[in-house]
């Protein structure tokens, strides 16, 4: 279950459909993982540990790390207060909605909300 201003997710990006079953496939084959499949381009697993994901929307060449937040307008609101700049508003996705930001040092993370 999620919790509030916890980490709820890392994904890994892939490139292509192709990438993307072939990185199901590793991490399944290796730990044992298996994955629920959220349309053609993303899946995930909460067997890492952690929750992962898979995502192949192309948005990313790094892992994200991806924080839960119980009120997502107040967690943004206190993002940009601190030095953080929002570089994705606020979406829509199955299961919810999110934003990505960099913190000060240039990191990106995203935060999602129910």
């Amino acid at each position: 279950m999620a919790k509030h201003n916890q980490i709820d997710l890392i994904e890994f990006p892939v490139k292509s459909a192709e990438e993307h079953k072939q990185t199901k496939e590793f991490f399944s084959h290796v730990f044992n993982w298996q994955y629920n499949d959220w349309g053609e381009d993303f899946s995930d697993t909460t067997e890492s540990g952690t929750n992962s994901g898979i995502n192949g929307d192309g948005s990313s060449s790094m892992p994200l790390t991806v924080i839960y937040s119980d009120d997502l307008e107040k967690t943004k609101e206190l993002v940009v207060q601190n030095g953080g700049k929002v570089i994705l508003d606020i979406y829509t996705f199955p299961g919810g909605r999110r934003f990505h930001f960099t913190e000060p040092s240039g990191n990106e993370l995203a935060v999602w909300s129910k």
